[in-house]
């Protein structure tokens, strides 16, 4: 049986497909067009339950114990399979959020590819530190460390980038010798469910990777945190939810890996290459519509460029093009949903009530009957607010940012570290000295010079302050995922 069959949305449990109970769907619906494409199965509480026995039975049954070299061989199939069925990943991503092809492509569909193989690459390198302690009477002992899968992790997984960041947590888990229950956003089921197809298909035993669908709070969602059977969570999405997920797993002190929410800054100093400077924003605010943690959406500008900067990126987000996914001209694509759209406009209303001027945007875009019912809305750039405005205290996901111009680097630094969010920041420079020394200033998990997005997928990845606790990526990633044990042998 295939994930999608008869309009239907698949679970996945112990290696099958489950057969829905036609009372427990909801809508899959395109933000492009408002369209509904399908119904998705609400797995309940007995669903859930046996999702979680069966990746239990799965590691009891031999697969935690399964040479590291035969699971990163299964992650480079996976792999290989899913460039095989390139163009299906690619429609299901732009099924579930209606971005556009040449993004959906060239990033989301690329990105799991190299995250299972450069996941595979890590784990088949990785070693273990040793140390030799000295005894009395001249004797030493032998301290190494061996690590064991952490056991069945609860993978919950957002809306923006649901394939992306399903397989940067999926791939270093299983390389590990975890089995997986994954909870995909209620808004994006197809890609994680077609990941099922793919992994069944290159030989990855039942039950090892689980896949319910639902909702958070009484839903799928609270009944995997609360599973007393799970034995980690790893979660990216709001920090509130975050803040929500760690409370349910604090009683049985289960390990927590979380990227959260992001208010993130971009420090543009007078020396820059206009030009660069520019085109680096552009993509860091508009990028996905602004709907990534690591977008920008505080932008400080030294104010002898401010007007040129300010004119300069409100000329590149004119000059975006919404409109039709598939279309290979189209940049920008909609909103998740009519219910964050809302969210965006009140932070619209927002800053119309705190004095903002509009440089470009601040409405609903006018795309034909077509995409009249979609999700849209406009790229929007605001000058006169400031760090004690709601606009730049909230984060808002969406194609937003606030221009706001300072004179020293003191001040900008200051502006930039002023929040409680700490994910990402990015420093426009010309300056390599002042560069390197601003980038490390910055209270955040990443922090670029001269670019965005950039990601070294070796390196650690998260967030400080309300933006997560933990890191992932590289051995990072298989620290959280193993458990170690410390090994003492007398000589």
């Amino acid at each position: 049986m295939t994930s999608t069959l008869d309009g239907w949305i698949r679970n996945f449990v112990d290696g099958t497909f489950v057969e829905p109970d036609p009372q427990r769907g909801f809508d899959q619906i395109d933000p492009a067009t408002g369209r509904v494409l399908a119904q998705v199965h609400e797995a309940d509480q007995v669903l859930v339950d046996r999702a979680v026995t069966s990746a239990r039975r799965a590691l009891d049954n031999g697969w935690a114990d399964t040479p590291v070299r035969e699971r990163t061989a299964l992650l480079r199939r996976a792999a290989d399979r899913i460039e095989e069925r390139f163009e299906e990943f690619v429609a299901a991503e732009m099924a579930d959020t209606g971005k556009p092809i040449t993004q959906a492509r060239e990033l989301d569909v690329a990105r799991a590819l190299t995250n299972f193989r450069t996941f595979a690459d890590v784990a088949a390198a990785a070693g273990q530190e040793s140390f030799m302690t000295d005894l009395a009477g001249g004797r030493q002992a032998l301290n190494y460390a061996v690590r064991k899968p952490l056991g069945v992790v609860a993978v919950i997984v957002p809306w923006n980038l649901p394939l992306l960041l399903l397989t940067w947590k999926v791939a270093p888990a299983l390389a590990c010798g975890n089995a997986v229950v994954v909870k995909p956003s209620e808004e994006t089921p197809a890609t994680a469910t077609l990941l099922a197809e793919v992994l069944a298909e290159v030989g990855l035993p039942p039950g090892v990777y689980n896949v319910v669908h639902g909702f958070g709070g009484n839903s799928a969602g609270e009944y995997l945190t609360t599973h007393p059977g799970i034995d980690g969570v790893t979660f990216t999405g709001s920090s509130a939810t975050g803040s929500h997920v760690m409370k349910t797993v604090a009683p049985r002190v289960r390990p927590v890996s979380f990227e959260l929410g992001g208010k993130n800054a971009a420090i543009v100093f007078d020396d820059v290459d206009l030009d660069e400077a520019l085109t680096g924003l552009t993509k860091s605010v508009f990028t996905n519509t602004g709907q990534v943690c690591l977008c920008t959406e505080r932008v400080y500008v030294h104010r002898s460029i401010f007007d040129d900067v300010a004119a300069g990126l409100a000329e590149r987000a004119q000059g975006l093009r919404l409109g039709d996914p598939n279309s290979e001209s189209t940049t920008t694509g909609p909103l998740i949903s009519q219910a964050h759209r809302d969210k965006v406009l009140s932070f619209f209303k927002m800053a119309e009530q705190s004095g903002a001027n509009v440089l470009t945007g601040g409405g609903i875009p006018d795309l034909g009957s077509k995409l009249a019912f979609g999700s849209w809305i406009e790229p929007t750039l605001w000058t006169g607010l400031t760090n004690d405005d709601p606009v730049l205290r909230e984060e808002i996901f969406g194609p937003v940012a606030a221009l706001v111009p300072f004179d020293t680097e003191e001040e900008a630094i200051a502006l930039a570290n002023d929040t409680k969010y700490g994910l990402a920041a990015a420093v426009w420079t010309n300056d390599l000295r002042r560069g390197h020394r601003v980038a490390q200033r910055m209270r955040v998990g990443i922090s670029w010079v001269n670019t965005w997005f950039t990601r070294e997928l070796r390196s650690p990845f998260g967030g400080v302050g309300l933006s997560g606790i933990g890191r992932e990526g590289g051995e990072s990633s298989l620290h959280f995922y193993t458990e170690p044990t410390n090994v003492c042998v007398a000589l």
